[in-house]
């Protein structure tokens, strides 16, 4: 008998299979799902890149950085464009010295999905707090988990788990709130030219305003009369002489004045 049993049950194992599959299928029907999103205020933030082009080999791109580190971006699409001055440029366009930004927008939005799963069916069973059995529309019966704190609208009553009987024709509704945020980059790339280098044949430097006068020329001075001794000799003769001429003079002209006195 026990082996017969054992046999029976075998025999029965992939029916019962079947039939709760059955019934999944045929509860997924009969649970009604509304999904709605709610968006929040987008927030954005910008973040700018400029670095030189170091070199390119093929379709990679050596890029040194602002700070000093050198980057390495590697197969970059043909279809790829860089504005350069007002040109679009391709990966082979590149040379070495160009400067180059890349600026990153990054925008995050918030949302929030709201999931409401409604049912409705006939108590078979119930297991206070924890699942019930429900006989659907179709006929079908269905095993639910109770969720913490559920409510059960029946006749217009709103009722815990415990409050269910065998018999009772009721609707649960779930409602599932799942924050989210929704996370998008743009990124855009430019550039300069390289700066060419001076020749030779170009000044460096250009001096502006107005010109300066030269500075006077200097004048020499007149050298100074050199006298020898025997010039100063020479004058003071002559200086004795006249001396002694004013003397000579002076006596005539005294003694003439005597003698016509007497």
């Amino acid at each position: 008998m026990r082996l017969g049993n054992r046999r029976m049950l075998e025999g029965f194992a992939p029916v019962v299979a079947a039939l709760c599959l059955a019934f999944a299928v045929s509860a997924g029907t009969q649970v009604q799902t509304t999904t709605t999103t709610k968006t929040g205020q987008s927030s954005a933030v910008v973040r700018v890149e400029r670095g030189e082009v170091f070199a390119v080999e093929g379709n990679d791109l050596i890029v040194k950085m602002g700070d000093g580190s050198i980057r390495h971006f590697e197969n970059i699409s043909e279809s790829a464009k860089i504005t350069v001055d007002g040109k679009e440029l391709g990966i082979h366009d590149l040379k070495p010295g160009m400067l180059l930004q890349r600026t990153i927008t990054t925008t995050t939005t918030p949302k929030v999905v709201t999931t409401i799963q409604t049912v409705k069916g006939k108590v078979w069973y119930v297991n206070p707090p924890l699942s019930v059995i429900l006989t659907l529309e179709d006929g079908t019966n269905q095993s639910f988990k109770i969720p913490k704190d559920q409510k059960f609208n029946v006749d217009g009553q709103m009722v815990d788990s415990f409050s269910l009987k065998k018999g009772m024709q009721v609707t649960a509704t779930k409602i599932v709130e799942v924050p989210m945020s929704v996370t998008t980059q743009q990124k855009a790339v430019s550039g300069t030219m390289p700066i060419p280098t001076p020749t030779a044949e170009a000044p460096l430097l250009v001096a502006e305003g107005e010109p300066t006068a030269a500075p006077p020329e200097a004048t020499e001075a007149p050298a100074p009369v050199k006298t020898s001794p025997t010039t100063t000799v020479s004058y003071l003769r002559v200086i004795a002489l006249g001396v002694i001429l004013l003397l000579v003079v002076w006596f005539a002209a005294r003694f003439l004045r005597g003698k016509s006195s007497t």
